[in-house]
């Protein structure tokens, strides 16, 4: 598995070379164009979960303890962090975006039966997986509603009636615009209440927060240690981000309003790296100096985590819908809900009963990368090479947004 993850990553980096070297001066424009700002934040809320608030705090004491875990030793706990969930691996994001802006339209190769089948699966599979880490991270977060490991009852209507609000958000894409941005805007707002718990309003020392950001700079500095696997829990990490590529590139294409190739790249590597550097130094910080996140902090955090998680799952839910000709305008809403709501509640119980994994979704979508590959060198390729535009139907039109469903 580690070295099929590999050759991903290789596929993976060799085509964003080459996609800049190319069309680096192109200028991509989506079926619905949004603003920059728009765009990115519809970039950050989706192309992220729940994880990014529930994680970390787990996760630092494992990356400190170098004497079970010397591969971490090469740099500290907050940049390994960083770097499992910054920069680097946003470029999966930016790869399938300008695939599905500029190529796939020529192309076409989603639309194969069997690649289709396999790509809403993949979807679907990632959708549960998403409800599934919140509720199995919930014990941690909320150990006043149980024991602190067990799962309860409590835990399950919570991730279901999440699934429930996904699902009806997912009936109109102007909730997209409405979500991101509100999302968004809690996610900043989650930074300062806790940074304020713990410098204004708490007896932290301010410097210590400084000196600890700056230990970022390790990922930076040993930025060729993450482009592969240090081992299989940054594996799992890889994969993870593989499987949710193709559909976040898929959605994110049809947003994009205007900004040139490198320019999408850049956007899409730095932007969402700065909450997720702020967020990471205010985390390690609590968890460094031994401060208590009990309470009104924890409650905070599991409320945005949800809101992600919504946010996450209504993008996802609206993407495989309009692949298969689900959408709720064709089934009714009725009918949509229902069918969207019963079958995401029972595969995130496959989850929860180990009887999928994400590692096998990642690496099913590496093939489907390699497949894709194969398909245009064999079949496509004097159509990708006279590629000199985003489709011609694609209008810069901000409006647009406003009158889609």
């Amino acid at each position: 598995m580690l070295m099929w993850l590999s050759a991903g990553i290789v596929l993976t980096l060799a085509a964003i070379v080459f996609i800049v070297a190319k069309w680096g001066n192109m200028r991509m424009i989506g079926v619905t164009p949004v603003k920059t700002l728009t765009f990115i934040a519809i970039l950050f809320t989706s192309g992220l979960d729940v994880g990014l608030i529930m994680f970390p705090l787990t996760e630092f004491g494992g990356y400190a303890d170098t004497a079970a875990n010397p591969e971490y030793g090469f740099t500290n706990p907050l940049a390994i962090e960083f770097g499992f969930w910054g920069f680097f691996i946003w470029s999966f994001y930016f790869l399938t975006c300008f695939y599905f802006c500029v190529i796939e339209p020529k192309v076409k190769f989603f639309e194969i039966s069997w690649v289709k089948f396999i790509h809403n699966v993949i979807i679907i599979g990632t959708c549960a997986f998403t409800a599934f880490l919140l509720l199995s991270n919930l014990p941690w977060y909320l150990p006043s509603l149980g024991d602190g490991e067990s799962i309860v009852p409590a835990f399950y209507l919570i991730v279901f009636a999440a699934i429930a609000f996904s699902v009806y958000s997912s009936t109109d894409i102007k909730f997209v615009r409405i979500l991101s941005i509100s999302t968004t805007w809690m996610f900043i707002t989650l930074i300062v209440f806790m940074w304020g718990s713990a410098f204004v309003w708490g007896n932290s020392d301010m410097a210590q927060y400084f000196e600890a950001t700056t230990m970022m700079g390790g990922y930076f500095a040993n930025i060729q240690n993450f482009l592969f696997p240090i081992n299989d829990y940054h594996a799992f990490y890889l994969f993870w981000w593989f499987a949710w590529s193709i559909m976040i590139g898929q959605f994110t294409s049809r947003f994009v309003g205007g900004l040139k190739t490198y320019q999408v790249l850049a956007a899409m590597l730095i932007f969402p790296s700065i909450p997720i550097a702020l967020w990471f130094g205010v985390l390690y910080h609590y968890h460094d100096a031994g401060l208590d996140t009990t309470g009104i902090r924890n409650i905070a955090m599991v409320f945005v985590g949800i809101v992600f998680v919504i946010n996450s799952l209504d993008s996802l839910i609206r993407l495989y819908t309009d692949n298969l000709n689900l959408s709720s305008q064709r089934l009714g809403k009725v009918k949509y809900f229902a069918l969207n709501f019963i079958a995401l509640c029972a595969l995130t119980l496959l989850f929860k009963f180990d009887f999928l994994e994400i590692q096998w979704v990642g690496a099913l979508v590496i093939g489907l990368f390699y497949c894709c590959l194969g398909y245009i060198l064999y079949s496509k390729l004097g159509r990708v090479r006279n590629i000199d535009s985003s489709p011609k139907e694609n209008e810069l039109d901000f409006k647009k947004i406003d009158t889609a469903h």
